[in-house]
């Protein structure tokens, strides 16, 4: 079946997510810069050999497009001719950054773990992927 990742996109910083082999469960993995996304993801795709990238799709919550979410289509059509022969989805993504703070919060992070938006944004991508798992 092989692992899958998933990517909390911001156009600054990008939250990367890893299942494990079964794909029973979603593990933060990093932070990178949105600019270095696709050299990080062809590096992992060598070590990990996952089969399918899911994308959080940022919508507002009337289900708009955010200001994001043409820069999220753009990646998948990037992504997709990197890694051909993958599955990229998109998987709604409302309300993962504040689920990531509460879930920062129940396990006792500390007022400045919870400042730092690039461990919020590998929280995120975990919530993503653990989303999709689930389905």
């Amino acid at each position: 079946m092989g692992k899958a990742v998933s990517i909390d996109f911001g156009l600054k910083r990008t939250g990367i997510a890893l299942s494990d082999d079964s794909r029973i469960f979603a593990f933060g993995l990093d932070t990178v810069e949105s600019k270095n996304l696709m050299t990080f993801l062809v590096d992992l795709e060598k070590k990990e050999r996952f089969t399918t990238i899911v994308l959080g799709m940022p919508k507002r919550l009337n289900n708009e497009d955010s200001h994001v979410s043409e820069n999220v289509r753009l990646l998948k059509v990037a992504l997709e001719k990197q890694f051909v022969g993958l599955e990229v989805i998109f998987l709604d993504e409302r309300f993962t950054s504040k689920m990531a703070s509460a879930s920062m919060h129940v396990a006792g992070a500390t007022k400045k773990q919870k400042q730092q938006k690039g461990l919020v944004d590998k929280v995120s991508a975990t919530i993503i992927l653990q989303s999709y798992l689930g389905q």
